[in-house]
């Protein structure tokens, strides 16, 4: 497995782990399926912001998850946290793809400057939790019954993994 950034050859394999994602779980919370233009909207998007996409290959090349993060919010006072995601076909999960992705994105936070990496996951995404705990994430916080898919209501679990130690944000002593 190799992990590097993604191509736009790479986006049909994105884009069917994002799709099956979508009809089969609670990872996204959207019911909307997508299609190419989308995925290539997304990733040009991330790459105006200068936030890396990652895809983890086989040695055929194909995508077996992708991983990204952007914006936590838009207002400037956020500007040193993201909210990150990561996907991992339906038939590769559990062979550490996901924490590999992971560890590689948290190197990228950290390389631009990055302070919070934060995670929204459903809170009966116990697994997901499991493996962001043992990256260093804290549960951050609860939200109940904030979402809905399949016919049921989502609570919303944050974790929230600090980056640095710094205690100055921008380096001019405060403010």
């Amino acid at each position: 497995m190799l992990i590097r950034d993604a191509e736009d050859h790479d986006l049909t394999g994105i884009m069917e782990i994002y799709n099956d994602a979508v009809a089969h779980t609670t990872a996204i919370w959207n019911e909307t399926i997508v299609d190419l233009a989308n995925r290539q909207a997304w990733l040009n998007d991330r790459r105006r912001a200068g936030y890396p996409v990652l895809v983890a290959v086989d040695a055929a090349d194909r995508v077996l998850g992708y991983a990204s993060f952007g914006d936590w919010r838009a207002f400037d006072g956020y500007r040193h946290t993201v909210e990150h995601s990561v996907y991992v076909r339906a038939n590769q999960r559990g062979a550490g793809i996901g924490k590999a992705l992971m560890l590689a994105l948290i190197d990228r936070a950290r390389g631009i400057g990055k302070h919070v990496m934060v995670a929204g996951i459903e809170a009966g995404n116990a697994a997901s939790i499991a493996l962001h705990e043992q990256l260093g994430f804290e549960r951050a916080g609860l939200l109940r019954q904030v979402g809905t898919k399949f016919g049921g209501w989502l609570d919303l679990a944050f974790l929230q993994l600090m980056l640095d130690a710094r205690s100055d944000p921008d380096g001019q002593g405060g403010r």
